[in-house]
């Protein structure tokens, strides 16, 4: 396998490359190169004896990602964090969250900063694309908190809390598995940089629609204000999987093609910067990554698999 892959490396000078064009309301989708400097040595070293060779995925589980559309300043959102942060405690190995400081116009009353009690910026702005487009098209969402399970439609992708536990227990027990993704990280504290490699796998041959891919970063916790329920300023509250933004600043990803697959899997690679903590402090292990492939006409979430920076 690192054969192959080494052969596309010399062929092309590139270590990944696509420029898929893609319609509206997708942005065009960029060439996808590795910052080899990000590397504290030699990049053919790294080639030679870090690039990563992944075994067969042995994973039968289909994974949920709850994407909690939420805001510091919404008095009704610590329970919706408290309800999916549950959720996840109860499977930690399949169930992943994900809190995405956005309404449905991106940038609301809710996500404003308001010093001096509410002095930090959760939004980012993939967070606030992704909440800009939802809140005009496939059936939108009427406000904060509101949730995707999987993404899955049930007369919308976007529910209220009070479905939230149902969904995520029927796709638990359902657990169609159509595409498996495994994933694996070096990181350099030298740099702060770190390099993700992504195989993915279609197990269902029968998906017609087109697949893609999302790497979202994901800032573990952070202790910050937040409007409770009785309206009362919390400074103490800790914000969980906190979204901050996504790889290759790509809001909806990039689609799979046909000059990403080898030998049957796709594989995908990615250098990044990780970035200091909402405060500013600097803690890598406090951060992860979560890769999910979707459907592109449906939206749904087929498979989410998390990526700790620092094991």
């Amino acid at each position: 396998m690192k054969s192959l892959f080494f052969s596309c490396l010399i062929l092309s000078t590139l270590i990944f490359c696509s420029c898929d064009r893609v319609s509206n309301p997708y942005p065009e989708v960029e060439v996808l190169d590795l910052d080899t400097t990000l590397y504290p040595g030699n990049w053919s070293d790294y080639l030679a004896n870090e690039w990563p060779e992944f075994m067969p995925n042995t994973n039968n589980n289909r994974a949920i990602l709850i994407e909690d559309f939420t805001g510091h300043k919404c008095v009704f959102c610590p329970a919706a964090a408290e309800l999916a942060h549950s959720l996840h405690l109860a499977n930690p190995t399949r169930v992943f969250t994900t809190s995405i400081h956005a309404g449905p116009t991106g940038l609301g009353d809710f996500q404003q900063i308001d010093p001096p009690n509410y002095p930090l910026d959760f939004t980012n702005p993939e967070g606030l694309e992704i909440g800009t487009y939802f809140g005009t098209n496939d059936g939108g969402f009427p406000g904060n908190p509101r949730g995707t399970i999987n993404r899955v439609s049930n007369g919308s992708i976007f529910q209220g809390p009070n479905s939230w536990s149902s969904m995520v227990s029927t796709q638990l027990t359902e657990n169609v598995l159509n595409v498996n993704i495994q994933s694996k990280l070096n990181y350099y504290a030298e740099t702060k940089g770190a390099f993700l490699h992504v195989e993915v796998e279609k197990l269902n041959q029968s998906l017609s629609n087109e697949l893609g891919i999302v790497a979202y970063i994901i800032e573990d916790s952070l202790v910050g204000d937040q409007k409770m329920s009785d309206n009362s300023h919390n400074e103490n509250y800790i914000h969980r999987d906190i979204h901050r933004g996504n790889l290759n600043n790509q809001a909806f990803g990039r689609i799979l093609k046909n000059p990403d697959l080898i030998d049957g899997k796709y594989y995908l690679n990615y250098s990044f910067v990780v970035p200091n903590q909402l405060d500013g402090n600097y803690n890598a292990s406090n951060m992860h990554i979560l890769v999910y492939v979707y459907d592109r006409s449906t939206w749904e979430i087929y498979q989410v698999i998390k990526q700790k920076i620092v094991n």
